[in-house]
């Protein structure tokens, strides 16, 4: 038994003892979502494919899976579904503008020893695959705050059921406030735990400051940072706007039904 099946058994157990069945649903969720990504690796493979297109269509599957398979489906998820299929539309198309402007596609320079012996004639644009990374990169970090808002301001209704629309709306931007940071400190260490390596490297190839974030390594994970913390600031008042919307809206229709009875 190797050490990645005793890793993934010891996930499993305290997944299941702390999340009980909703932990094992997450277990299984993560052999779905990397099941998803690598059929989405080989359909950008094929002829005539729109890797943004099709990087889009794996974010919503994702998506599903992340909040409808593991949360079930509930005007919660439902909201936290819309909220983040709007922010990745909105998101993608700033990165797209900024990856065609930034030239970052591509192999760096420190890679090219690497990918000597391989042809580079893969008949892919190399643009929109650098689009379509930073848009995955993304997604997970989009999703949780959008359920993690929803959750949140469906307890703040249940306790303040007269709750006006804006207190309710200020209630999500403050939550997505306490979120925003650690996630986006998240991410940042995310990056420097995965380049730790190349980034000692640097080191010892003497590059200098200017160097280093000049390279093109550096400067595409820097950017995939950024995005990935626009999308989280980004989802904060699109989901907090949007779960206010349809809880006022239940709330209003409950009232009704309940006068007319």
């Amino acid at each position: 038994m190797n050490a990645l099946v005793i890793l993934s058994l010891i996930l499993l157990a305290l997944m299941i003892l702390i999340g009980g069945y909703r932990g094992m649903r997450s277990f299984i969720s993560l052999f779905l979502n990397f099941g998803v990504l690598m059929f989405t690796i080989f359909l950008m493979l094929g002829p005539q494919m729109n890797p943004v297109i099709i990087t889009l269509i794996s974010c919503a599957i994702i998506s599903c899976i992340n909040l409808f398979f593991i949360n079930n489906v509930d005007r919660k998820t439902g909201t936290a579904f819309l909220s983040t299929i709007v922010t990745i539309v909105l998101l993608i198309v700033l990165i797209e503008v900024i990856v065609n402007v930034s030239m970052i596609q591509g192999y760096g320079e420190e890679e090219t020893e690497e990918l000597a012996v391989f042809s580079l004639f893969v008949g892919i644009d190399f643009v929109k695959i650098g689009a379509s990374v930073m848009i995955i990169s993304t997604i997970g970090a989009i999703t949780e705050v959008a359920i993690s808002i929803t959750s949140s301001m469906g307890e703040t209704m249940k306790h303040h059921p007269s709750i006006s629309r804006k207190d309710l709306f200020l209630s999500g931007m403050r939550i997505g406030k306490d979120i925003l940071g650690t996630d986006t400190n998240t991410l940042f260490f995310a990056f420097f735990g995965g380049y730790l390596a190349l980034l000692i490297w640097f080191k010892d190839l003497h590059y200098s400051i200017g160097a280093i974030v000049n390279s093109k390594i550096f400067g595409a994970e820097m950017m995939t940072i950024f995005f990935a913390g626009i999308g989280v600031a980004l989802i904060i008042p699109v989901t907090a706007w949007i779960n206010t919307y349809f809880s006022v809206k239940a709330r209003k229709k409950a009232l009704k039904e309940s006068n007319e009875n």
